[in-house]
């Protein structure tokens, strides 16, 4: 299966549209069901952090204040995306960052984005939310340090994407669970599940 890149922002704010920005960004590159690389930095976008933003995720503004340029930072996550498809656990708030971070340095961001949480909503509906952690202690994950800091987030949501892969294979007998097939599942009618794996199942 072809590398899959699963990616988390920590910011200032919910959107880009309000004039956040992210403080810190990890990528977690997954091949064979193997983190095989990892992209991990704080970097400074010239924006203030709100108090209640540094109690959630511990990132300060003395930390960005030493930390590489944004420009420079995601530059670099570009270049190590590179083609690759990308995962994210509430995926709609972490494209946006990665969109708008990329499109002020006039970079492309044609990668398609697949959303755990989206998938698990409809493979786990008996979980007792789709919060990340949530997920993790759920389907009985290991934790990867401190929650709300991105490489941590990325770590778990790496080991959900496994389980979820894990599971379309031996529960639902899908030969091939790709980044395709995650995304054709999110936009999936929760009502129509079974159906569509019944389509999948074997094929």
């Amino acid at each position: 299966m072809p590398p899959i890149a699963v990616i988390d922002f920590e910011t200032t704010g919910l959107s880009p549209d309000y004039g956040d920005r992210a403080t810190e960004v990890a990528i977690v590159l997954v091949e064979g069901g193997r983190v095989v690389d990892r992209f991990q930095s704080l970097m400074n976008a010239g924006v203030r952090i709100p108090s209640f933003i540094t109690q959630l995720t511990g990132i300060s503004n003395a930390m960005v204040a030493s930390a590489p340029d944004a420009a420079r930072v995601m530059t670099e996550a570009s270049r190590f995306v590179g083609n690759a498809p990308l995962v994210a656990h509430n995926a709609s708030f972490d494209r946006k960052f990665w969109v708008g971070e990329l499109a002020r340095l006039g970079l492309p961001a044609p990668q398609p984005f697949a959303c755990t949480m989206l998938v698990s909503r409809r493979l786990y509906p008996q979980a007792p939310n789709h919060k990340l952690g949530s997920l993790v202690d759920y389907h009985r994950l290991p934790r990867a340090g401190a929650a709300h800091r991105a490489l941590a987030d990325a770590e778990m949501a790496a080991e959900l994407l496994g389980q979820i892969q894990q599971d379309l294979r031996t529960c639902h007998r899908v030969a091939n669970p790709n980044h395709a097939l995650l995304m054709a599942l999110q936009r999936c009618a929760r009502a129509a599940v079974s159906t569509f794996m019944a389509k999948y199942a074997n094929a």
